[in-house]
């Protein structure tokens, strides 16, 4: 577990990374599975899960189709939190700010990161709108691979995006639901910690 215990940690970014990392030891599937949580301009919510491709002191970074639901929301509605739940480790951390995109280099870098199919995949989906059948969205990935037979360009909608955080909670299961929940608010360049009542 930890080197860092959550009681007297005071950088929530580093703390978070040694819970990553044993999330990344301990979880069997997709360690880095988050619920991503935006909402429209009315503040209509809606969720779901994403994959975070990095993190630092600047962020917490995913990739999108900016079309899609989430996109259109983030573009009329910046705001955002994402909830990581290690029910293994029984623990979670829930992470609330401010979201902007990411530069398109490194969007391009990381798309071409990517596996081919998954390339193709992300290029050939209009991701949240209706098709009529998955043959549809088949065919498509192969008129694609045929046209690119070499690198297949970034599209223009594909782009990365990072949540800069205000508030970060950490929460450890505790016996008789006596949980530690830590709340660290970013105050200026540093943070302010407190305990929470579970």
């Amino acid at each position: 577990m930890s080197e860092i215990d959550v009681e007297n940690a005071v950088d929530p970014i580093a703390l978070f990374g040694l819970w990553m990392k044993d999330a990344e030891r301990d979880e069997l599937n997709d360690p880095n599975a988050v619920a991503l949580a935006t909402a429209t301009r009315e503040g209509v919510p809606s969720v779901r899960m994403v994959l975070l491709k990095r993190f630092d002191a600047q962020g917490f970074c995913f990739y999108t189709n900016a079309e899609s639901q989430k996109g259109a929301e983030l573009k009329e509605n910046p705001r955002a939190a994402m909830c990581f739940h290690w029910k293994s480790l029984r623990r979670q951390v829930r992470i609330s700010g401010l979201v902007t995109e990411l530069s398109s280099e490194d969007a391009d870098e990381y798309f071409h990161s990517r596996s081919r199919l998954s390339q193709l995949g992300a290029a050939a989906s209009e991701q949240s709108r209706v098709v009529a059948s998955r043959e549809v969205l088949v065919e498509r990935v192969k008129e694609l691979d045929r046209e690119f037979p070499g690198e297949i360009p970034r599209p223009a909608y594909w782009r990365g995006y990072v949540l800069r955080p205000e508030q970060i909670e950490f929460w450890k299961d505790g016996e008789g639901r006596l949980h530690d929940r830590f709340l660290f608010t970013k105050v200026g360049e540093g943070w302010r910690k407190e305990r929470l009542f579970p």
